[in-house]
């Protein structure tokens, strides 16, 4: 039934079937948590033996140093080798760090917060007002940051190719425009690949601030569900061609290669950015966990390794987003009360739900225990102006206990849908 063009009666009568439907699950006590992007007990076991890759004190010598000892502010050499492949940029540009990409990017907003850039006019606590391009749906923990710096955070609606770039473009000749978010390779909710023109437009694009910085965020770049391999331009060239390579600032890890608690991460940017961030660290700290950079490139020699790891990640997740998206086209297809995109890569699934719902929804589920992000996360300050994203996390749960919670969410989109038309 489309619920958009049922009648009044047909949407009662279905209303009452949904409500028992809903009661029943209620009283299951399910206890299900879709709220964040976890790997699963089953993806955690992948990276075993690099628990024992390192045994005896002199394995722990890296090219460069003991890595027991202080030392290598950026990194050992080897890590930072591995990172520069998947950055695809000079060995000098990689800064290997801790295990939270998050940190880094943190870091780096706060550098810039209270030091300025090398390449800009005062520090940004001590400019008028300064604002950040958002595109939505998006990361909530990056929204995070910039609110709690107190920076305006300017919504840029995400297409298929990447955000919005004539939108981009106008609101960037703004001189308290300061920067971007992306997260370029499967984005996060939707799972989209930015296009070449897309990349190139960041790139080559007119900015209003010379200090303006694109936070280049591919935390999944290598997390593909399919045999298929969208291919990424790189930006960090196309910045060099276009004379901006100080404007993109990159950002990965291996936390959800490994482990989410015991990763690795790392940025990449221009000569003058890493020597910037090196001269603040030097205060900071005295150097990484080499020790955990080491490992990891014992069990990672080169990204060969980590593309084959991450084929038997993809084993394991790809039923859990089958099942997501068989579960909402079975329930869901035809009716009205949502819309979906089923990614290739990437950790979520991103539903659009009937107009003003997603509120609804969360509370329903959260009712019949059945645990999600919180609606209005993918937006700044938590406000989704159409109430309808909903972020979709499959990869924590086993697929019974998935299928269980789908089954859930399905029964509240469309009892909220038919509630919202027939205003009850």
């Amino acid at each position: 039934m489309n619920l958009t063009q049922a009648s009044n009666s047909e949407l009662n009568e279905l209303y009452l079937t949904l409500k028992k439907q809903y009661e029943d699950y209620c009283c299951k006590g399910l206890k299900l948590d879709m709220s964040r992007g976890k790997p699963g007990a089953d993806q955690l076991d992948l990276a075993e033996e690099m628990l024992t890759v390192l045994s005896k004190n002199e394995q722990m010598l890296s090219r460069e140093i003991d890595t027991r000892n202080y030392g290598l502010l950026t990194g050992i050499v080897e890590c930072r080798e591995l990172f520069s492949e998947i950055f695809e940029v000079p060995v000098k540009n990689v800064i290997a760090g801790g295990n939270s990409s998050l940190t880094m990017m943190y870091d780096t907003m706060m550098r810039l917060w209270v030091f300025g850039a090398p390449d800009g006019k005062r520090p940004w606590c001590a400019e008028k007002k300064v604002k950040w391009l958002c595109p939505v749906p998006g990361y909530d923990r990056h929204f995070s940051i910039c609110q709690q710096l107190g920076m305006e955070m300017i919504p840029v609606p995400m297409t298929e190719n990447g955000p919005d770039m004539d939108i981009v473009e106008a609101l960037a000749a703004d001189e308290s425009v300061k920067g971007i978010w992306c997260v370029p390779k499967y984005s996060n909710p939707q799972g989209y690949v930015y296009s070449d023109e897309c990349v190139r437009r960041l790139a080559h694009m007119n900015t209003g601030a010379a200090d303006f910085r694109i936070f280049w965020d591919n935390a999944y770049v290598v997390h593909h569900l399919t045999e298929e391999r969208p291919v990424l331009l790189n930006i960090y060239d196309e910045c060099a061609a276009a004379g901006t390579l100080n404007r993109v600032i990159m950002f990965t890890s291996t936390s959800k290669v490994t482990y989410p608690g015991a990763g690795v991460a790392a940025m990449a940017a221009s000569d003058e950015n890493v020597e910037w961030s090196k001269k603040i660290m030097t205060v900071q700290g005295i150097g990484p966990d080499k020790v955990n950079q080491l490992r990891h490139c014992m069990f990672f020699p080169d990204i060969n390794a980590i593309e084959e790891h991450m084929k038997k990640h993809a084993i394991l997740l790809k039923p859990k987003f089958d099942a997501v998206a068989d579960i909402l086209e079975r329930e869901l297809g035809g009716t009205g009360a949502g819309s979906w995109l089923a990614p290739k890569g990437g950790y979520f699934i991103s539903f659009d739900s009937y107009p003003g719902c997603a509120k609804r929804i969360h509370k329903l589920c959260a009712d019949a225990g059945v645990i999600l992000t919180n609606a209005g996360a993918t937006y700044p300050y938590g406000i989704d102006p159409e109430d309808r994203n909903i972020r979709i996390a499959p990869s924590l749960p086993p697929v019974s206990e998935l299928t269980a919670a789908m089954e859930v969410f399905c029964i509240c989109a469309k009892l909220a849908a038919v509630e919202k038309i027939l205003g009850v």
